[in-house]
């Protein structure tokens, strides 16, 4: 048998002494149709440089007109920096990189790792909150983890800090927790949450490391027809946090703070349309925003003093945030889970492509040569773990026994039965990512994960008629609510999105068709997301071997398809 281990760099180690002891419980007497074991290999950690971004100074006002001046020094005045790392008045960008990594950039150009010492508890999200009235100047930062745990990391600089409390468990029942800035008036910024059915919760600072946030207070609905939720500062100099929000349409809507904390944000106010080409927008301070598109070019929009922004400025050059997962504080739901695209030839070599989060793949990278492969199924699985990296199933084809295998972990046996393996995320709601398995006669069973990658509990009935698709594939939302879905394809080229209810008694909605003419595709499969919007997308191989891209634009929409490359053809399995 062979194992494979999907880990970041810093587990070689131990991946290593797991890989012979796993050698060494399938020891013994080599039969003429069992194959050897292979050795365990790395799948290597994403090549990846952080970009040095060219980021606002502390005057980020329009030049020629002093109405702009002096409505954005209003706001520099009376609104409190939520991620000055260097201390020099400035907003700075804390990010994730495909790598799993923390990164840091400042306004004065310092900043590279910022290390949290989280290891393999990747950052799913973070939200800079700043100087929360600690001892020292440095800002506060709360990260979210896969799993739902909230933790509070205090004075931090552009290197990181080891100094952390956990706030608490069970944020992941949020799609959004961002922060507004300062509601109250007390100086210290807020906290705001979202669930994925549009309600939104006010959580105000205490001022306690131990104990950051207090009870949280119902201040809405309906916040879910925003698909980014941008927690500005003060826009207006009047020391009331105010919020951004952009639906799905592409209109930008701005909300005035009223300071009272159960109505915190007055009635909206359009600030224009044409937003949707941005995959994430976050504030740049002082009342701008920052915006990144899909080519990974960041742009600058100045505060005007009154919610309304100035034209956009372009920070950089086109691409720079290429390979850029995830920015800190930025509006989109975040996303983890799998970065890429695992294929196999009929040769028995395997390969691997990266997610450039810019809507392509990287080149290739060799995994296995020629031959390794041969007699083996690969299944590429949202993550299992913590460490926010897609693992691999590996079974041997034509096995009595149907043992399946999950980066090294022998799951059991029995696993023969099934026809197709997906692991599309977190569908029970614990964040957990969890499994599906279809019988020979169609019926689809889900295995809760026990976020470890070591174990599943006892198979849940999804349903059955299940093999009335010929391809079932996810990895992450397709309908914009934060929730796990996946989606299937018929023989005839029908293509299905079934949401997902965040509840394993009841793992989806009813089926929404989303499209037609997908029989088109000898491939169908599902990469994550490819563009760093949070959303889930998909790829399609024709016959002919080119590779076609389908972003996820709306709730179960995608856009046209766009040609990746050609050449594809090579490979007789992708997932």
């Amino acid at each position: 048998m062979y194992f494979l281990k999907s880990t970041r760099s810093r587990r070689v180690a131990a991946c290593t002494a797991l890989a012979l002891s796993a050698g060494m419980l399938l020891a013994g007497p080599a039969s003429a149709d069992t194959p050897a074991p292979v050795p365990s290999v790395e799948k290597a950690k994403p090549s990846f440089t952080p970009p040095k971004l060219t980021l606002p100074k502390k005057d980020v006002a329009r030049a020629g007109k002093d109405a702009s001046r002096a409505g954005a020094a209003a706001v520099a005045a009376a609104s409190p920096l939520l991620s000055d790392l260097d201390l020099d008045g400035a907003e700075d960008i804390i990010f994730r990189g495909v790598d799993g990594e923390l990164y840091s950039n400042t306004s004065s150009g310092n900043g590279d790792l910022f290390d949290l010492f989280r290891y393999e508890d990747v950052a799913k999200d973070v939200i800079p909150i700043g100087n929360q009235g600690g001892s020292t100047a440095e800002p506060e930062v709360l990260v979210l983890s896969e799993s739902g745990t909230l933790t509070l990391y205090t004075d931090a600089d552009a290197t990181g800090t080891p100094y952390s409390s956990v706030v608490g468990g069970g944020w992941q029942i949020y799609n959004k927790v961002t922060s507004p800035g300062d509601v109250n008036g007390d100086g210290r910024a807020d906290v705001i949450a979202r669930t994925p059915d549009g309600a939104l919760y006010l959580y105000l600072a205490t001022g306690s490391a131990s104990a950051p946030l207090g009870s949280r207070i119902l201040v809405g609905n309906g916040w879910g027809a925003y698909d980014q939720l941008v927690g500005l500062g003060d826009g207006t100099g009047d020391g009331k946090a105010d919020l951004y929000a952009r639906d799905t349409a592409g209109t930008l809507w701005f909300y005035a703070g009223t300071g009272d904390k159960n109505k915190p944000f007055g009635a909206r106010k359009a600030i224009g349309g044409g937003w949707g080409v941005y995959n994430q927008i976050l504030r740049a301070g002082n009342g701008g925003l920052l915006a990144r598109d899909n080519a990974g070019t960041l742009f600058a929009y100045s505060a005007n003093g009154n919610g309304t922004l100035a034209g956009r400025v372009q920070l950089g050059g086109t691409g720079d945030l290429t390979g850029v997962a995830q920015l800190a504080a930025a509006g989109n739901i975040p996303y983890t889970g799998k970065e890429g695209v695992v294929a196999t030839t009929s040769a028995g070599s395997l390969y691997w492509y990266t997610n450039t989060t810019t809507g392509k793949l990287f080149p290739r990278e060799q995994i296995l040569p020629d031959g390794e492969v041969n007699g083996l199924t690969f299944t590429n699985l949202s993550s299992l773990n913590a460490d926010g990296l897609s693992d691999f199933a590996v079974q041997l084809n034509g096995d009595p026994a149907g043992e399946l295998y999950i980066d090294g972990n022998r799951i059991g046996s029995g696993w023969g039965v099934y026809n197709a393996l997906v692991g599309p995320g977190d569908l029970s709601g614990d964040g957990k990512a969890d499994l599906l398995a279809r019988d020979r006669s169609g019926v689809l069973y889900l295995y809760k994960g026990n976020g470890k990658g070591t174990a599943f509990s006892t198979r849940v009935k999804v349903g059955s008629g299940w093999n009335g698709f010929n391809k079932i594939v996810g990895a992450g939302d397709f309908t914009g609510d934060g929730r796990t879905d996946i989606a299937a394809r018929t023989p005839g080229g029908d293509l299905y999105v079934y949401p997902g209810t965040g509840n394993a008694a009841a793992a989806f909605k009813t089926r929404v068709k989303v499209g037609s003419g997908w029989n088109a595709y000898t491939k169908v499969i599902a990469p994550g997301d490819l563009n760093a919007d949070g959303k889930a997308d998909l790829l399609g191989v024709t016959s002919g071997g080119d590779l076609y891209r389908y972003l996820n634009t709306t709730p179960n929409k995608f856009t046209p398809r766009y040609r990746l490359g050609g050449g594809f053809q090579v490979y007789n399995t992708m997932s």
